[in-house]
């Protein structure tokens, strides 16, 4: 039987439990498609294409050395995808595919759609969920639905797997290295530079945040100053970690961590949890891939047409230091603190009352590690119009949300060093503090008033 293993974002060897299976069936060829036309459609970032374009180049560099060759094939949609995969497996005399699923609406159709031609063809096709430790459908209420509010549903998957340590199967033997040449269509501009794509180099970060940075996780996280995050969402997004990875990872130095759920340790996998959770959820309500509420209430909410406002935003010219800050971040490097993202978001959807919808867009075309179900569940979150939101009578207020999190101004300033010397008090809304030292124009006017904003915000949810 010849085999040939697909690869979409699950950009890895280990811990990849499809990609055994086929080289133990004998897989010799595996496949990835370059999908410029697909990734404009669904707003990925450039920053994370070049990501993904190198990971790919040390991904087939990898996989010669264990005698597969990669073919890296360019398709503009998913529909080409479709056809050219047919293509090779008649070419190649494929009568067996492996892959990992993607829970996305697009990416289910062009599954089914390849599915039915190689059926046709009696091609098998077999599918794992190496994306997530639980699979869509399995973390239920006991009527069989899914859960709409996150914390039963993590009770319930603790339930699941809290006994279960889990493990890393051995790599399967593999066949006499052969050479390969990356296309020139993976040539990198370097955008994605300081992100490291090699497997030592990952294997470090992952070790050192659980290491050293773990234990302090909780009461580190929300500082943005302070390097306290993980730095593995990026690897996450495209599969070059495996959440099942990680949780094995942190197992092996804390070995309780999920029989300890109100413990400090567990906070860093009650996000990874909230990752499965947003899955589950473009799975079992699919209206949520086409960026429709999901509380339906809230379609009623009349957001704000202002392309002024909009652009301030985007560009961080709003005149809340904390705000700008993170947009001049994101904009900078391609990554915006988790914290931030929650005061943006919050900023956007209620003090500019701008639907989420242009916030969420936004995102996905600047970040480095966006990602469908985590970036909508985020934004439907910080709107009040998502599963399991926060009410839409919580409204940040930007000002204290810096007094609290960047109380020396440290983040603000490494952003907008036009504030450097304002002073600590003062950073947080420098605008009184600038007119009294004839300094105005060193920084935006506030677009909005606070006050006035969360009022209005009121209202307009009061649908």
């Amino acid at each position: 039987m010849k085999t040939v293993f697909w690869f979409r974002r699950d950009l890895r060897l280990f811990n990849n439990l499809a990609l055994y299976d086929a080289i133990e069936s004998g897989c010799k060829n595996a496949i990835f498609f370059i999908t410029p036309t697909q990734w404009r459609q669904h707003n990925v970032a450039p920053i994370q294409i070049d990501l993904i374009k190198r990971r790919v180049v040390f991904l087939g560099d990898l996989l010669a050395k264990h005698g597969i060759k990669l073919h890296v094939i360019d398709a503009g949609t998913y529909n080409e995808c479709v056809l050219l995969l047919d293509g090779f497996c008649s070419a190649h005399n494929i009568t067996q595919v492996f892959a990992n699923k993607e829970y996305e609406y697009n990416e289910q159709q062009r599954d089914a759609d390849f599915i039915s031609r190689a059926d046709k063809h009696q091609i098998k096709c077999t599918f794992y969920d190496g994306d997530v430790i639980a699979p869509p459908g399995t973390v239920v209420t006991k009527t069989g639905e899914m859960y709409k509010v996150f914390t039963p549903f993590k009770n319930t998957w603790l339930k699941l797997h809290q006994d279960t340590h889990f493990h890393f199967r051995q790599f399967p033997q593999c066949f006499a290295e052969i050479i390969w040449q990356p296309p020139a269509s993976l040539e990198s501009d370097n955008s994605s530079e300081k992100w490291p794509v090699d497997d030592a180099s990952l294997s470090g970060v992952i070790a050192r945040f659980i290491d050293k940075k773990l234990v302090s996780y909780k009461d580190t996280r929300d500082f943005p100053s302070i390097k306290g995050t993980s730095g593995i969402s990026p690897y996450l997004a495209l599969g070059i970690v495996s959440v099942h990875q990680l949780v094995a990872l942190v197992q092996q130095q804390h070995v309780d961590v999920l029989t300890s759920a109100k413990s400090n340790l567990f906070t860093w996998v009650n996000e990874l949890v909230w990752r499965e959770f947003y899955r589950h959820l473009i799975v079992a309500f699919p209206d949520l891939n086409k960026y429709k509420n999901f509380n339906e209430k809230y379609d009623a909410v009349k957001w704000r047409a202002d392309d002024n406002d909009f652009t301030a935003w985007c560009e961080g010219r709003t005149g809340y230091p904390l705000v700008d800050a993170a947009m001049r971040q994101l904009l900078e490097t391609g990554w915006m603190h988790n914290r931030l993202r929650m005061v943006v978001a919050s900023f956007l959807t209620k003090h500019l009352l701008i639907d989420w919808r242009k916030g969420e867009r936004f995102f996905m075309t600047h970040l480095i590690d966006g990602d469908l179900a985590s970036n909508n569940g985020g934004w439907q979150w910080a709107a009040s119009t998502g599963c399991d939101a926060q009410p839409y009578f919580r409204i940040f207020n930007p000002i204290t949300q810096s007094e609290r999190f960047d109380p020396k101004g440290e983040f603000i300033r490494k952003y907008i060093p036009e504030l450097e010397n304002v002073p600590d008090k003062q950073i947080h809304f420098p605008h009184e503090y600038l007119a009294k030292m004839n300094k105005k124009e060193v920084y935006w006017p506030a677009v909005v008033d606070h006050k006035a904003a969360r009022e209005r915000a009121l209202n307009a949810f009061k649908v």
